[in-house]
């Protein structure tokens, strides 16, 4: 099973592998964490303080990014909804043929 692990463990790793100058390697080993997701989190600290590479997005910047995506995938099935098999996906000249039928009747 998945661990979840809370900012403030993340920061207080980070900042063992920091201050205590043994590698990412050591310190992952003693936390029973993975080398490479404790390697993400130093390089994501970096970002955060201006010290990343060009054009790497900040920890505020991947929320924003995530919370986007989840919207335009809502919006996307709010309009595949709409457009569906239903008398609005018909062209004009169905849909108000239907409505003079309407009022006729």
């Amino acid at each position: 099973m998945r661990q979840v692990l809370t900012t403030e463990f993340k920061a207080q790793a980070v900042r063992i592998v920091r201050g205590s100058g043994n590698s990412v390697g050591v310190v992952a080993r003693e936390l029973d964490l993975t080398e490479t997701a404790l390697q993400n989190w130093v390089r994501q600290v970096a970002i955060d303080a201006d010290r990343g590479s060009a054009g790497a997005l900040t920890t505020e910047e991947r929320e924003e990014l995530g919370r986007l995506r989840r919207e335009g995938r809502t919006l996307r099935v709010e309009r595949d909804i709409l457009k569906g098999d239903g008398l609005l996906c018909e062209d004009a000249l169905v849909r108000f043929a239907f409505i003079v039928a309407e009022k006729a009747v």
